[in-house]
Parts: C-alpha cells; structure tokens; sequence
C-alpha cells in the first residue's frame, strides 16, 4: 500500500493544533448548560437516531476519526492517522494508545468485534445501511447473506486496522465520524444487559462519562479521566436539558439558565434576529414528509404527486416560518458537484388532475388519513398549514397527531404510520448520505431509516453503482439519476425545505462553538473566554 501524504499532514496538523494549544491545560470549572430538545431515545450507540441522542453521543464516545468544529471534515480521534491503498479501495488506521473509561484497552480489534455486532442482523441497528453501503461484505452480512468474518475489517496487530471498502469511496473517512462506527464497550454490554447505560455501569471512551440521568429532567457527564485528549477538555460538567417547548428554552436562555439553545420558536424570530448571540446560517439539511408507501391509498403514485403538488412551498417558508428556510422540491440539498432534481412543484390544476385519475375527483371518497409528528410549535404549525393546503386545494382532510420523541420515532420505526413529518441532517458532505435513506431492506427485513419502506430496483442499483464508481463527476450524475427516480418519478417523500441552523449562545463568551454546514459541535476544546 501507497502512504496517502495528504490524510497523514492533515491529520497530524489538526492533531498538533488540538494539542499544542492545550498543552497543560486545566478544567475551567464551568459548567455548560444545553437544551436538548427531547428525553434521548437511548444512549446505547447501536440503538440511537436522532439529533438529541447525537449531541450527547459526541460528549460519551469516539470513533476513529472526529468532526472537525469548523469544517466537519474528519480529525483524528482513536487513530492518530491512516493510509490510503494505491487504488484508494483499502483503508489502513494506525490507532494511538487508548483506553475505555473503566481501563479495559481499546484496540484494533475492539473495531472488529463492534462493527461485527452493529451490522449483525439479530442487532437491527437503524444506521447499519452506512457501514453496510461502504463497508466490503457489509451488505451481505447485514442481510444475513454471510457470516461476520466475511465482513472486510481486519485487526492487523493491536494497534492497526484494515478496512477493505466497497470501492473507492472518496467520503470514508468522513463519514467514519458518525456513530454507526463507534467502538462499543461489548464486555459491558455482556456484563450488564441493557443496564449498562445506567451511569453506575456506564463505560465510554468520549471526552466525558456518564455522572447522572434522571429521565425527563436531565443528563449530566463530567470529564473522562481515561481519554486520550484529555488536557483539551475545559468543562467540568456539560448539563443536557429534555426541553420540548421552543419558547420555554428560549426564556431559559435569556433568564442565563442556558448556555447553548438548539430550538429557536419561529413565533418570536422579529425580537431574536435583533440579537447578537443569534446564529443563522445555511445547513446541509432536508426537511419532509414521508409516505408509508405499503398503504393501499399512499401505494398509488398519483395520490403522492397530487398531494405534493398541492403544497405552496414558498407560502410555507414565507408566511409560516419566516426564518430563511429554503423552499424545496427535490430532497438532496445542492452541494459541490451536485445540481439536485426537479422534483415535481406546486401546480394546483395538475395536483387535483392526478387526484380525479387516481379516482377521488375534488377529494370525493377520499380516506382521512393521518400525519403524525413530535412535539415541537414549528412541526405543529407546519401539519396544520399543510392540513389546511390539502383541505383547500384537493378537497380532501388529514388528522394530525402529536406524539412525544420516543413514541414517534418508534411508530416510523416500526411502519406503523401514514404520514409522518421527518428531517434529516446530513452526516457527511455527499448527497449518497441523503438518498440512502431510501435505499430497499434487500430481502433482510431491515429497513434502516426506510421508514416509509419505499423500494425500487432500479434506484437501489444506481446507489450501488455510485458506491464503486471512481470518476466523481460520473458519481454525481448517477446519484442525480437516483434521485430523479426516488422524487421526480416515484415520490417517495414530499421535500418541503432545506434547514437553516438556528441557534443561541454567546460565543463572546463561550470559545470554540463554530458555526458550520452540518451543525455539530463538538465539546473537546469548547471553553469559557477569560
């Protein structure tokens, strides 16, 4: 194998700047307050999906590489560099010295043994399509098609791991930074069941640990003694608040109850835009409505064109949010080498015409159907704002149902809805990331983030075509086709807009905290200005 000199001067530069700088340093003694939007899902990295359960997860864990809090590309976190094969299909991660925080050490083949037990079907992670798509043998194991030694990840000594990819995938590295390819402390996974997340049992290898949960009031982690990085942690604790309501985590923010608040409420953007510590910035980032595609009503293609046509996207950015979104009707956000769909826009007169063909003219004889969504002002405003567009133009009525985060995420989860609103935050800067989510179970009965189970053989051989493609613009002309099939010709989801982070901290006294297109922020290096 070929050294790839420009991951090892990266990383060996991001490293030295993380450290140098830090070299000695002490904790602060500051406390970092945040509100979370929702009591986590779980804590347990091959059983969480979500935003809240992600910002946490950046604090307890580490995987090979981490997100850099400026560009999101990826840093060094377990391995302190890695190689590139000749032919860029082979990755070569030499690991530093590290340990999980109970002192049990973590190794080359500790990645073996978790990304094994991730991708195994009796696990059914959620995530398990990412590694699965990049991974060699990943699909196949997944399916259970193959047993875990065929998967391409090998322990070549403790401290060196192979990994053999699917082909030459110009965003491995990247995408490694997200949970899907976390280490897990499996020998206390084996000891405790599913208590081990409790904080007496919990183990991580984060920059912090577990000191307290207290279910629908708070999470608390402190530094971790055991981390590798350890002089470049500054908090002595970092407070994670299950705040569902907007305005209640705004007023908290501005009575100084709250350092970092995620959820700004649109209702009050006139007086919040006015303020300094308010940060706005374009997000790679999608926000939809997904079709429960077994549905005998949502099966039909006419149906979900008319209903999608019938939404004025525009209006809804405009008059309902007022926030900067970006009205929307292809799915994938535009990004370097990436010109997204078409889709199939507002047009009224075509919407109700595919509606009368499917056999419901001006909505006669159509079934109420529901949308479900989690609890959140903006999510409400925009089911009902969407109910009275459907209502008004197509003559047809949906009922809506609010549900709390867990209880929603379960019900998509497990197909057990109509309608539901849904949002996605791109994990790494390539639109395979976002179409993905409709990439087909293949037969194993693991949908993944296919909620909706939306399946086409065709877009499923146009992703797996990209994977090994080794020309980028061929790359991107044949996911532009994939999407062409999963929005333009068969609807799967309505796209509705592309997301503006919004957020509240004052980084005039907060430093490290950085804006950036993925939104993640990392807490290592985070610290009060003097």
């Amino acid at each position: 194998m070929k050294k790839s000199l420009v991951s090892a001067l990266v990383a060996g530069a991001v490293l030295l700047a993380l450290t140098s700088c830090a070299k000695g340093a002490k904790s602060s003694g500051a406390e970092f307050i945040l509100a979370n939007g929702a009591e986590p899902q779980s804590l347990d990295p091959s059983k969480i999906q979500g935003i809240p359960e992600d910002r946490i997860y950046t604090a307890l864990f580490e995987g090979l590489v981490a997100y850099d809090p400026k560009t999101c590309k990826a840093v060094p976190g377990v391995a302190e560099s890695w190689d590139h094969s000749e032919d860029g299909t082979v990755l070569t991660y030499h690991l530093r010295k590290t340990e999980w925080s109970d002192g049990t050490p973590i190794t080359a083949q500790t990645f073996v043994d978790s990304w094994r037990y991730y991708l195994s079907p009796e696990t059914a992670a959620e995530y398990a399509y990412m590694p699965a798509a990049i991974i060699k043998g990943g699909t196949d194991y997944n399916a259970g098609k193959a047993g875990p030694e065929t998967l391409g990840v090998t322990a070549i000594d403790e401290q060196t791991l192979e990994v053999q990819l699917e082909g030459s995938i110009p965003y491995a590295v990247d995408v490694m930074a997200h949970y899907s390819f976390s280490p897990l402390p499996l020998h206390a996974m084996e000891k405790f069941g599913n208590d081990w997340t409790k904080p007496e049992n919990f183990v991580g290898n984060g920059p912090f640990v577990l000191e307290s949960w207290k279910p629908q009031e708070r999470i608390t982690v402190v530094p971790n003694e055991k981390y590798w990085n350890k002089e470049n942690v500054f908090l002595d604790r970092i407070t994670f608040l299950p705040i569902e309501n907007d305005t209640t985590a705004y007023n908290k923010y501005k009575s100084g109850e709250l350092d970092w608040d995620t959820n700004i409420p649109e209702e009050l953007l006139g007086e919040i835009r006015l303020r300094d510590d308010y940060h706005v910035s374009p997000q790679l980032a999608s926000y939809y409505y997904e079709f429960n595609v077994t549905d005998p009503i949502l099966s039909d293609v006419r149906v979900r064109k008319a209903l999608a046509k019938s939404i004025d996207r525009q209006q809804l950015v405009e008059k309902v949010l007022g926030a900067g979104q970006i009205a929307a009707d292809a799915f994938v956000p535009p990004m370097d080498g990436y010109t997204p769909t078409i889709g199939n826009p507002y047009n009224i007169l075509e919407a109700q015409d595919l509606l009368a063909d499917a056999g419901y003219p001006n909505g006669q004889g159509f079934p109420k159907l529901t949308i479900i969504y989690n609890t959140n002002e903006s999510h409400k405003k925009i089911a009902e704002y969407i109910q009275q567009q459907w209502k008004e133009n197509l003559g047809i009525e949906v009922s809506l149902e609010n549900l709390e985060w867990a209880t929603f995420l379960a019900k998509r989860q497990d197909n057990d809805f109509l309608i539901s609103r849904a949002g996605w935050v791109g994990d790494y800067l390539d639109p395979s990331n976002f179409l993905e989510l409709c990439k087909s179970d293949g037969g194993s009965g693991n949908w993944g983030n296919n909620d909706g189970h939306y399946k086409n053989d065709e877009f499923d051989r146009l992703l797996k075509e990209a994977t090994t493609s080794d020309d980028q613009t061929e790359r991107m002309a044949i996911l532009r086709s994939a999407e062409d099939i999963m929005i333009t010709q068969d609807q799967a989801f309505i796209p509705l807009y592309y997301y503006v982070s919004k957020n509240m901290i004052d980084t005039d006294k907060w430093d490290g905290w950085y804006m950036n297109t993925l939104d993640k922020h990392p807490y290592v290096g985070l610290k009060p200005r003097k």
